[in-house]
């Protein structure tokens, strides 16, 4: 049985025709979206290409042609593509909703393994499925012809998201929960800002050093010149150095003193796994964001990366 299926698949490879790079170019000029539908078997293969379509950049959502008669027809506008899959090319409710189709200024892709059909003669462009039976021992119910649909529909839809320029940043943005979203997020979609930005002046007592760092709970400091640029960062380990080295005297000492200068940083628009990778690499937990002039606009802790993968 599952050899039948893959040879299904295998055939499809003596489908790619013109009326395959005919389809993808309808799909990718269209000014409307792609309305998928089927019936029965067919119209799950379709309600999953219409997925897999939507999830890769294209305006797509599946159709049932029994709604579509009772009112739904209405969904269709002019300038929309219609990808209706049917094996037989003979079902009855996808055929009946054909004139429509053509009626409402749409253009008709048939997914069809009967070019001679009904809905393979009416279409627009033709996308064949060429198979041999079905696995079904008794080669009636739809199984390696479901299976073709699929990976058609895929190939269609990978296809196209290629002539679409899609790019793996454009996929986190219609994935945002997912981890493969996750992993584009950038950093300013992370970032603390305002008034949880830990920031003194160059000059500020270390009494208001200790005060920022315990308020903004970061374990740092940014430390910024008159012109608001970023010169250093004080964090803990600097606080215990000073401590070590000399107790009495950091009362006495400024930010200045005791920042580390030339801190590494960040843009906002870089990934937030970058800025995880510089964390890892430097072992340090605080990372500020900078704008092209320097002046911090952002802070990003370890924390805030929780959930983002390294690449």
């Amino acid at each position: 049985m599952i050899e039948i299926e893959a040879e299904a698949v295998r055939s499809l490879l003596d489908d790619l025709d013109a009326g395959f790079d005919a389809a993808v170019e309808a799909m990718k000029s269209t000014k409307g979206r792609v309305v998928v539908t089927g019936i029965g078997k067919s119209g799950i293969i379709g309600q999953k290409i219409a997925a897999t379509l939507a999830s890769t950049g294209t305006a797509a959502f599946f159709l049932h042609p029994s709604e579509a008669l009772h009112g739904d027809l209405g969904m269709i506008l002019e300038g929309d593509v219609v990808l209706a899959l049917s094996y037989s090319g003979e079902s009855t409710e996808v055929a009946a909703i054909v004139p429509q189709v053509k009626r409402r200024g749409a253009t008709l892709i048939a997914m069809t393994g009967k070019p001679a059909s009904t809905l393979g003669k009416a279409a627009d462009i033709l996308v064949r499925i060429t198979l041999k039976e079905e696995a079904c021992p008794l080669n009636l119910a739809p199984t390696a012809s479901t299976t073709a649909q699929l990976a058609m529909g895929d190939a269609l839809a990978m296809a196209l998201s290629v002539e679409k320029g899609f790019r793996p940043e454009d996929f986190a943005a219609l994935h945002p929960g997912g981890k493969l979203g996750k992993r584009f997020l950038r950093v300013e979609d992370l970032m603390r800002t305002g008034v949880d930005v830990p920031s003194v002046p160059v000059d500020a007592p270390m009494k208001d050093v200790v005060y920022e760092m315990s308020k903004k709970r970061l374990g740092i400091t940014g430390v910024v010149d008159a012109a608001g640029t970023l010169v250093g960062a004080v964090s803990d380990g600097d606080l215990r150095r000073l401590l070590e080295k000399d107790a009495f005297q950091i009362a006495r000492e400024t930010a200045a003193n005791a920042m580390t200068r030339e801190p590494k940083t960040i843009r906002k628009e870089a990934l937030a796994t970058e800025a995880l990778s510089i964390m890892e690499r430097r072992k340090i937990t605080s990372l500020f964001v900078v704008d092209a002039d320097g002046r911090p606009v952002g802070a990003l802790h370890l924390h805030d990366l929780w959930g983002v993968e390294s690449i």
